[in-house]
């Protein structure tokens, strides 16, 4: 550090050159932020309502929510299943659940990031009550994110089959899709003029919804996909730099890119085979025509992401491989991620889920650098995209808390990541907010979990110390400095009681 300071200092290392070698620094550093903890004011089984009341009040008396007497937290109680972060101030997170609830929080609640802090929801959405309330969502949330453009508005999808548009400071329902299939996942465009809602349900083709007209107004379908050969479409992205293209991932492995313009809006299917992609022949007059059998993926396809600057995507299967694709050509870029990669596609109760995983914001890394961050069942690994080398594993997930299931009071202690969602530093960067109390440049990380815990991971900053805050590592840290004054007590027993005295 002190060397590259010099080399700043005498204009050998430029001011870019430096963000990007401490922001890259800062990315391969993220550790569990134990100090923040997220409570939904759910309590556990067998708890009452003054028991709770009780015990909250101890924990937040004077110590940040950091005593031993408290209850278990659960930001939803029955499992996390979606989250998102507005990306103009990143001061909301909204989540939500498997029992179709939805909670939004303020990140900015906490006055000093550096101590520990229990957020509480400022606005919570409950369970539909009936199947005619529209107000809600009846079944599980599948999938969150925010308007593009504006912080005021979020919309949500379901296995209930809809749609929902929200209004974030109200926390009210402005407008509801009834799609006919259950929702899986849905994208709107970063860049685009339009307001289409790209839907991927369990009908093979992908429906667009437009928030103008409040209709669905196009359903894409190749000739591959009649009869539903092709199964439920699992992911949809939109390209961050074209407005009418977007990537599409189904059940059949195939990786679909469309020009919603036309009437046959399929351009391309990505081949796991193809490694040289289009090449520019001047001299062949005839278009080239999508191989309608290439397949992306040995399994349904789950996952799909770009690189800001939209020159590559990322698709994972459930053959439990990542692959990066050159979107100017289609070419395989044959990118290896090793063996470690877990990807069954199934969430307890929830039945098929899609991955949320992302690359870090561009000028983060310098170019070719970029890294991915991928939810890989109980950890999230942190990639080098291009290479393929696990740079680090969020593993530490804190106190195994059991979650109470919907059903004949199962419990679950899994921790599988269910969700992830970037903050990103300085109100500025292409996916959301800025960092957990604006300390540091390269952002924050939020993932919700089946157990019903939010969790938060930040990059440790270089000479600092962070009191640790989790309940077990403190009870931990207790208990072994008492064995320790123990044994040292032991020990000067056993040398006064057991030494032989003799008299001469």
């Amino acid at each position: 550090m002190n060397s590259l300071l010099l080399e700043r200092s005498v204009g050998r290392v430029g001011p870019n050159e430096f963000a990007r070698v401490q922001t890259t620094a800062l990315l391969r550093s993220f550790a569990a932020a134990s100090r923040f903890r997220f409570d939904g004011g759910e309590r556990a089984a067998g708890e009452s309502l003054s028991q709770a009341s009780q015990t909250s009040g101890r924990s937040e008396g004077g110590n940040g929510g950091n005593d031993k007497t408290k209850t278990c937290r659960w930001a939803h109680q029955a499992g996390v299943s979606a989250l998102a972060v507005e990306r103009f101030d990143g001061r909301i997170l909204v989540s939500g659940g498997t029992d179709a609830t939805i909670k939004l929080w303020d990140l900015e609640q906490c006055a000093n990031p550096s101590r520990s802090h229990v957020f509480q929801p400022v606005a919570a959405i409950s369970r539909a009550a009936t199947p005619s309330d529209t107000s809600a969502h009846r079944f599980g949330i599948t999938h969150l994110s925010f308007y593009p453009f504006d912080s005021a508005a979020f919309l949500s999808c379901s296995h209930d089959q809809t749609l929902k548009l929200w209004d974030t400071q109200r926390a009210s329902v402005s407008g509801s899709f009834t799609l006919g299939a259950r929702v899986y996942t849905h994208a709107m465009s970063p860049v685009a003029a339009h307001l289409l809602v790209a839907c991927g349900t369990q009908h093979p083709a992908v429906r667009l919804v437009d928030l103008r007209s409040s209709s669905a107004v196009q359903s894409l379908v190749s000739p591959g996909q009649i009869g539903g050969s092709a199964g439920a479409t699992l992911a949809v992205a939109w390209s961050p730099v074209h407005e009418h293209v977007l990537a599409s991932g189904s059940v059949d492995g195939a990786v679909r890119i469309w020009d919603v313009r036309k009437s046959n809006g399929l351009i391309a299917l990505l081949d796991h085979e193809d490694t040289i992609g289009l090449v520019d022949d001047k001299l062949s007059q005839q278009p080239r025509y999508p191989q309608l059998t290439a397949k992306a993926h040995a399994g349904p396809v789950n996952g799909l992401t770009w690189t800001d600057d939209g020159a590559y995507l990322i698709s994972t299967g459930h053959d439990r491989r990542i692959r990066v694709w050159d979107t100017a050509t289609g070419a395989n870029t044959l990118a290896s991620f090793g063996p470690s990669i877990r990807n069954s596609g199934q969430m307890a109760g929830a039945g098929v889920a899609t991955i949320p995983m992302f690359v870090s914001p561009m000028g983060l890394t310098p170019p070719g650098s970029e890294l991915l961050f991928f939810p890989n069942e109980s950890e999230i690994l942190v990639m080098e995209l291009h290479e393929g080398n696990v740079v680090t594993r969020l593993r530490g997930m804190g106190p195994t808390v059991a979650a109470v299931g919907t059903q004949r009071g199962e419990r679950t202690v899994k921790n599988r990541v269910t969700s992830v969602a970037w903050r990103a530093a300085g109100g500025s960067g292409s996916s959301s907010g800025v960092a957990m109390g604006g300390n540091n440049a390269a952002g924050g990380l939020f993932s919700g979990h089946l157990d019903g815990q939010i969790r938060a991971w930040l990059p440790e900053l270089e000479g600092t110390h962070i009191e640790a805050t989790d309940d077990q590592t403190i009870d931990q840290r207790d208990e072994a400095e008492k064995t320790k004054k123990r044994k040292a007590i032991d020990d000067a027993f056993q040398s006064l009681m057991g030494r032989k005295v003799t008299f001469s």
